[in-house]
């Protein structure tokens, strides 16, 4: 279920981090202003913490945003886990929120104990079949070796692309964030991570450009 909208007391919490944020006071502390003043639950404050940004920083994110079009003859690096721990919350139903920043957020807050189970499998043939929609050069998935049996998952996403004839790989690092941050430029990078938004050249969401095809049929 896909969220635009927030009730009346997080929008006016929304607003007023925005000003916040766009005159230089940090993230936490507007929340927690924010938050505190119009009396927020703690799961109210991590939407806002997800979904809110300056205008500054969502203007920016939104010119490294590329369409499935822009894809062609590119090679694309996945950050395995943000996108598919995304697409399993939109095939669980779970709410989801179309961030300022234009990308979409779930609200699952999964991190170390995510385990493979049949949404995970799931979510893996809808980022593949979304690949194979795309004239894409070629196509590498990160997953972070912390994460439990990513070596598995891994194994997994290499047989299927083998298979789709989709060219690539799928391996575990260290440290998927660093990698992402510092790929080449002429790389794009599928994610919705802030940090690594922030830091690359173009960006694909690719659950958003899921979801839009998913509606629309």
């Amino acid at each position: 279920m896909i969220k635009t909208r927030l009730h009346d007391d997080m929008a006016e919490a929304a607003t007023d981090i925005r000003y916040l944020l766009e005159r230089g006071y940090k993230k936490d502390s507007s929340i927690r202003f924010a938050g505190d003043h119009y009396r927020l639950d703690k799961n109210d404050r991590y939407i806002l913490a997800r979904t809110v940004f300056s205008p500054e920083t969502s203007k920016a994110r939104k010119k490294k945003k590329i369409h499935r079009e822009e894809l062609k003859g590119k090679t694309l690096l996945v950050d395995g886990y943000n996108v598919l721990i995304t697409l399993e919350s939109m095939l669980g139903g779970e709410r989801m929120w179309i961030a300022d920043d234009s990308f979409l957020r779930d609200i699952q807050g999964v991190f170390n104990n995510h385990t493979n189970d049949n949404l995970t499998f799931q979510a893996v043939e809808k980022m593949l079949s979304f690949l194979l929609s795309t004239e894409i050069k070629k196509t590498d998935v990160l997953l972070d070796t912390q994460m439990k049996r990513s070596g598995e998952l891994a194994a997994f996403i290499r047989k299927r692309m083998k298979e789709l004839s989709i060219k690539g790989e799928a391996r575990t690092s260290r440290h998927v964030d660093y990698d992402l941050k510092n790929c080449h430029p002429s790389y794009v990078v599928a994610t919705a991570d802030g940090i690594i938004i922030d830091s690359v050249k173009n960006v694909i969401d690719i659950p958003a450009c899921i979801y839009r095809k998913w509606n629309k049929e």
